[in-house]
């Protein structure tokens, strides 16, 4: 079993709700266990700020699927709930970012771990830090360290 962050953010329709409909869904996965759930937080946009406030949270999650089939399962279920990808950084109903899985370092044309920009996101590092402040700080040894 691997232990692993997600990060949840939304920020069209009701964002709140979405993310408790993300997390559901998570939980109910037979091949996960939800360890820890972080409070709702509120940010401003990164990247494209030209867009409403985000809601954001995180999971520290156990799983038995390897790193691809978990993204595959994130993609399945931002599809669920509405996510239309049409601009980088722009509006969305439901992300659902693998930030950390164990303490893997990959880089594939579908994922890269950790999350590249997560030492640059308070509201990833926040919600991170209360459930798990030892991946925190393993996501700022990691990231913290590439060039950008």
């Amino acid at each position: 079993m691997a232990r692993a962050v997600l990060a949840l953010g939304a920020n069209m329709g009701e964002p709140a709700r979405q993310i408790a409909r993300a997390i559901d869904a998570i939980a109910s996965h037979p091949q996960i266990s939800l360890l820890k759930q972080s409070t709702l937080i509120v940010s401003e946009p990164w990247g494209k700020t030209d867009q409403n406030q985000f809601h954001n949270a995180a999971v520290l999650i156990e799983t038995s699927q390897p790193p691809l089939e978990l993204l595959d399962f994130c993609l399945a279920a931002e599809a669920e709930i509405g996510r239309v990808r049409i601009e980088k950084w722009g509006p969305r109903m439901i992300d659902i970012d693998i930030i950390a899985y164990d303490d893997l370092v990959m880089e594939t044309e579908r994922l890269t771990l950790p999350h590249p920009y997560a030492h640059e996101r308070s509201f990833v590092l926040e919600p991170v830090r209360e459930i798990a402040p030892d991946v925190a700080q393993w996501l700022m040894n990691q990231t913290g360290n590439k060039s950008a």
